[in-house]
């Protein structure tokens, strides 16, 4: 016996009638109208038919077909649309209330006294180098006078990667690069990091240099001190007291450190400057003849000086801070103090 289309869509209506989940309705629709549902089997006896009966017949199983559907897209969009006004309503939020806002960065205080030293040496016509952080043996000591078995070695505490490549320890590896390539005259800062196996309040793995050098002819020690006042003063005033004691460097000759007036103290005398009343800043001297040997410069023509300071250091006396590893903690109270 043939059904009936009729039939068929009153009782697919009455069952979407009921339904009020939308697992419900899915279930209705696969019943009537998946691959093996009712309307699928209706259209198979349309094999039985023959003329206008069987047109008819095929036209009213479509007419069918297309109601269901039709009721079924129309109550799964009502039972979504209800849904997600329950789902607003279970997450209202009042759009009134100030949001929550981003915190601002501040610039680290070791940037800023990079940015600081390397304008003040542009200033005074020096051009800023780089050079690898993984360096070569020669350059890092070979070519600033520090051959393989130099004592002054042990005080670099050295990461070595292999006997001829290691993590640089100071950016003066950078000064026989630069000179390799070019030819005085030379006016050079090198900024950059650098790595040592040491690690206390005072000394960090990892920590910032600025290397600096200038070669020239008739280049004297007097332009040196000249170079580092003015350099200094910009950096902690003009009323800085500064002063130069002899020292020893591989790689300079004759060599001086460079202390300042505590900047805490003022001279007086204070736990930071051990009460001394002074404070040492940098390193400095005539660069060695050897240097300019393995170089290729003729140490009889030309003459230059060279220095380095820890940026650290500086950033520590100039924001009182008494413990270097608080620079590498990312800690946002200590940095938003800046």
């Amino acid at each position: 016996m043939i059904g009936s289309p009729e039939k068929l869509l009153k009782e697919a209506l009455d069952e979407l009638q009921r339904a009020s989940a939308r697992d419900e309705v899915l279930q209705i629709k696969a019943k009537y109208l998946g691959r093996k549902g009712e309307i699928a089997s209706l259209l198979k006896e349309l094999g039985n038919l023959t003329g206008d009966g069987k047109r008819e017949f095929g036209e009213s199983v479509n007419r069918a077909k297309a109601r269901i559907e039709e009721e079924v897209e129309g109550l799964l969009s009502a039972i979504l649309d209800k849904e997600k006004a329950e789902k607003l309503e279970e997450e209202r939020l009042d759009v009134t209330l100030p949001g929550r806002r981003l915190q601002l960065g501040k610039r680290h205080p070791v940037t800023r006294i990079m940015d600081e030293v390397e304008d003040i040496f542009s200033g005074l016509g020096f051009d800023i180098a780089e050079g690898p952080e993984v360096e070569l043996d020669y350059y890092n000591f070979e070519a600033l006078n520090l051959p393989k078995d130099h004592p002054a070695r042990d005080m670099q505490d050295t990461f070595y990667i292999s006997e001829e490549v290691l993590l640089r320890t100071h950016t003066s590896a950078v000064q026989p690069r630069v000179m390799e390539a070019r030819k005085p005259p030379l006016r050079i800062i090198a900024p950059g990091t650098v790595y040592r196996r040491d690690s206390d309040i005072t000394h960090t793995p990892m920590f910032h240099q600025v290397e600096g050098f200038m070669v020239d002819r008739n280049v004297t020690f007097s332009n040196l001190k000249g170079i580092l006042t003015l350099f200094l003063h910009r950096l902690f005033g003009e009323k800085t007291g500064i002063r130069f004691r002899p020292s020893f460097f591989p790689f300079t000759e004759p060599s001086a450190e460079v202390d300042i007036r505590c900047v805490i103290c003022s001279g007086t005398g204070c736990r930071v400057c051990k009460g001394s009343g002074w404070l040492e800043i940098l390193g400095a001297g005539m660069i060695h003849p050897e240097v300019f040997k393995s170089v290729k410069y003729d140490a009889e023509e030309f003459t230059g000086f060279a220095f380095g300071l820890g940026i650290e250091r500086i950033a520590m006396l100039k924001f009182g801070i008494d413990d270097l590893r608080l620079f590498f903690e990312n800690d946002i109270r200590f940095l938003r103090q800046f």
